[in-house]
């Protein structure tokens, strides 16, 4: 069974037709829109500040998605794929978004929409990702703008693809 467990009176709201996978932990203030997905090992800890999740966002496995105790918030669009192991943590993400595997985003990161965070990328504190490219490196640096090929080739391609897998497990 996943871990759901309220943390000081404030228990995990949970949109329709999500999956959540038998050893995923969600706990706290967390708050997700429908077909979300939260994979093996996801951690997500809504124990120190909020978190919220738009419509189909799924959460790979071992990632950990948290935020700093009285001052960041996680707050993650619709359409966010975030990548196994990767550490997301105290910032805003928008709409159509990728965060590849192994990436790290610290507090008080925006990213824009369309966009994709390639794998193993680090995000310093603070970094503001314009909407419509690819940052990538550490510290993670704008590397090209995005093409529409890559909008829908990978970053819906895999949101897309997450919620089809989450279907074979229900």
């Amino acid at each position: 069974m996943p871990v759901i467990l309220p943390v000081n009176g404030i228990e995990p709201k949970l949109g329709e037709n999500c999956f959540i996978a038998p050893n995923a932990t969600i706990v706290g203030d967390v708050v997700c829109g429908d077909e979300c997905s939260f994979w093996f090992n996801a951690v997500v800890r809504g124990d120190v500040n909020s978190i919220r999740l738009g419509n189909k966002v799924n959460i790979q496995d071992g990632a950990v998605i948290h935020c700093t105790y009285k001052k960041t918030k996680t707050v993650l669009g619709n359409n966010v794929s975030v990548g196994h192991n990767a550490i997301v943590h105290g910032c805003l993400v928008h709409d159509n978004v990728l965060i590849g595997m192994g990436a790290i985003v610290m507090d008080n990161c925006e990213i824009g929409s369309n966009t994709i965070i390639a794998a193993g990328a680090v995000l310093t504190e603070g970094t503001i990702v314009p909407s419509g490219c690819i940052y990538a490196g550490v510290p993670a640096k704008k590397i090209k703008d995005i093409s529409e090929e890559l909008i829908h080739g990978e970053i819906d391609r895999i949101a897309n693809n997450y919620l089809m897998y989450s279907t074979w497990f229900k």
